[in-house]
């Protein structure tokens, strides 16, 4: 018995170990094929869902008994604090360097923020930029309405409840940095629960779109003219913003930092940077991203009692937000004198450029001609921004004071 043991580790520890957490693997490594296979079919996001479903695979089926007898892997270890034990330990775990020192300081973040900022262009949001603000600030109710939910009906830490609310902004990285900041006991399933919701906006978001913009109003066409800006205001422009926002918020300047760093090479056409964050540091920061946030998708996690509270909160931040985005977006309409199309508004949910394309897909299944794709990429900067602002006074005003 001992040399099967020995010889088949992974098979044996499903009948060695407790039985619940058993189920538990084995329903995880389900849903690690499934957000695989929805991740090929583009059903889901497949840059993050792959890699995210294959690492979650590899980390529930890989399971061995270690030296101290207990069920772990050779893969990651998220609570491994001992600074000795972390030099072991990373020599044998081979993502654990990659955990330690990108994901526990918020540096993938950061990185994921240089490369958003890259691909963003600031005219979409010169177009109509009193519009894309109001509709940003509206998509933030799913942030704040959760805050309060948390508090009031979970009876979860303030500190606890911003780091779930800031799902709302749908904006990742944004969550990963502010979970760091303010719960980083639940850094590891905030995280997961915020990347898996992220991209079931694919799914759900259409459903709410068609429920509260009537067909008849989906298949507007919204005439954008993007004003003759030169780089050098855009580029000024650029360096204004992000010094006034460091200024304001200055526990958020990292994050700040690399977007507009992102957005200021792309205006001063620094091509070897720009390619450089438009394709290694994206693609590569997005890999490692989804492929981490996978592998700490270990059954052990499922059983925190505080999971439950983080998905209930993860619907309502990211349910809220679309529907506050949507009234921005009907705000707007009638404000323009029904020249505007409504569902641009979930495009100010910040979920880079997510959002945007399911706008641009519901006012092309109305309307073939429609195009309001530049005005909705102009509503996702501007989120990202306002995100940003909201992490930032989150932080301000819990961590620091506390």
């Amino acid at each position: 018995m001992e040399i099967w043991i020995e010889m088949f580790p992974g098979i044996s520890s499903f009948f060695l170990s407790d039985p619940l957490l058993a189920a538990a693997r084995l329903c995880l490594i389900l849903l690690g094929f499934a957000l695989a296979y929805f991740g090929f079919r583009g059903k889901l996001e497949p840059l993050i869902m792959v890699p995210m479903g294959i690492g979650m695979i590899a980390v529930n089926a890989g399971m061995l008994f270690l030296g101290d007898g207990q069920l772990g892997t050779i893969i990651l270890d998220p609570l491994v604090s001992d600074p000795q034990q972390l030099v072991d330990i990373m020599q044998v775990n081979f993502l654990q360097p990659i955990y330690n020192l990108t994901f526990s300081n918020g540096l993938i973040a950061c990185l994921v923020f240089m490369g958003i900022g890259a691909r963003s262009e600031i005219s979409f949001l010169l177009a109509r930029p009193w519009a894309c603000i109001l509709i940003a600030i509206l998509a933030e109710l799913g942030t704040f309405v959760a805050l309060v939910c948390g508090v009031e009906l979970f009876g979860m830490e303030p500190a606890a409840a911003a780091s779930v609310a800031t799902i709302g902004g749908a904006d990742g990285p944004m969550v990963l940095f502010t979970s760091l900041m303010l719960a980083p006991e639940l850094f590891v399933p905030v995280s997961i629960i915020a990347y898996l919701y992220l991209s079931l906006t694919y799914a759900c978001y259409p459903y709410i779109i068609k429920l509260l913009v009537p067909k008849k109003y989906r298949g507007i066409d919204v005439e954008a003219y993007v004003p003759e800006v030169s780089q050098k205001a855009k580029f000024v422009f650029i360096l204004a913003i992000c010094t006034l926002l460091c200024l304001l918020l200055p526990v958020a300047a990292p994050l700040i930092l690399s977007f507009f760093l992102g957005m200021a090479i792309k205006e001063a056409e620094i091509l070897p940077y720009q390619e450089v964050l438009e394709s290694a540091v994206t693609y590569l920061s997005t890999l490692f991203l989804g492929l981490v946030l996978g592998t700490l998708c270990e059954a052990g996690t499922i059983f925190d009692p505080v999971v439950g509270k983080i998905l209930l909160l993860g619907i309502i931040a990211l349910a809220f937000s679309a529907v506050g985005g949507l009234l921005g977006g009907w705000i707007v309409y009638w404000k323009n004198k029904k020249q505007f199309n409504p569902v641009i508004g979930v495009a100010g949910v910040s979920c880079v450029p997510t959002t945007a394309k399911l706008a641009q897909h519901a006012a092309e299944e109305e309307n073939p001609f429609a195009m309001i794709l530049p005005v909705a990429m102009g509503a996702n900067v501007c989120g990202v921004i306002v995100s940003a602002i909201a992490a930032g006074v989150f932080i301000a005003t819990i961590f620091l004071a506390a």
